[in-house]
């Protein structure tokens, strides 16, 4: 993609740049959140799957910098800003990209990476109006929850933790896929106020486990009062902190 037509994002307090189209699709609160959700021991691997223009995978990067990560991005053009942001943070050592479609589950991929994550497109393509030109991708469903959630399963080894954010709505869906897969299922609501309904969710759950009940914790308020700052749990969170789940 053309200079001019990309923009150099500084995120977690000007600690990583993200790479990402000028128009179209742009990373934000999302991304960040669900980087700190993630916990690692030092020595771990984890692929993201749908990766973009790499913020969540740059972000969950630099804070568990013991860690090895791989991206899996169906859009060239996005994933080789990934690769850019990749090289210009330093992290070439141990973040990755690599061109792949999750609808594809080779066996090579089969029980590879000690957790992976997701972000997945939220909108069914034939339910809401078309989006701006560039969102496409990120916004429309075009690949089914079902696709998403298989391909994590499918490179996770067992036992490992799978963690995505997506809209509160999907709750259910998300439930359904996860229930007869995974075990030690864990809900995080994210809140604009106190009280509030949730928007989004954090979801994450081990491979293969049968046992343990579902968790719903209480979740995170972005704001404290509408209008205001950012509360001093999600301006940690935005500053490179880790987001505690309980």
């Amino acid at each position: 993609m053309k200079e001019g037509l990309v923009t150099y994002d500084r995120f977690l307090g000007g600690a990583v740049t993200v790479v990402q189209p000028a128009k179209g699709y742009r990373a934000g609160m999302d991304a960040v959140l669900l980087a700190a959700s993630l916990s690692a021991q030092h020595g771990e691997s984890l692929a993201e799957a749908g990766s973009g223009a790499g913020a969540a995978l740059l972000c969950a990067a630099h804070r568990l910098d013991g860690c090895h990560f791989t991206g899996f991005e169906r859009d060239a053009s996005v994933s080789a800003l990934a690769g850019q942001g990749i090289a210009t943070n330093a992290f070439s050592s141990r973040v990755d990209i690599r061109a792949h479609d999750v609808a594809d589950r080779p066996s090579a991929l089969d029980n590879v990476y000690d957790q992976s994550f997701s972000n997945p497109p939220f909108f069914d393509p034939a339910a809401v109006r078309a989006p701006a030109p560039g969102k496409e991708n990120a916004y429309l469903a075009e690949t089914p929850l079902k696709a998403w959630i298989l391909f994590l399963y499918h490179v996770t080894k067992p036992g490992g933790r799978i963690t995505l954010i997506h809209r509160a709505a999907a709750l259910a869906d998300l439930l359904e896929l996860l229930n007869p897969r995974t075990g030690e299922i864990e809900v995080l609501p994210i809140r604009p106020l106190p009280g509030a309904p949730a928007g989004r969710i954090l979801v994450r759950a081990r491979k293969g486990l049968r046992r343990g009940p579902v968790t719903l914790y209480d979740g995170i308020a972005l704001h404290d009062v509408a209008g205001g700052s950012f509360s001093a749990r999600a301006a940690a969170c935005f500053q490179g902190g880790a987001l505690e789940w309980r």
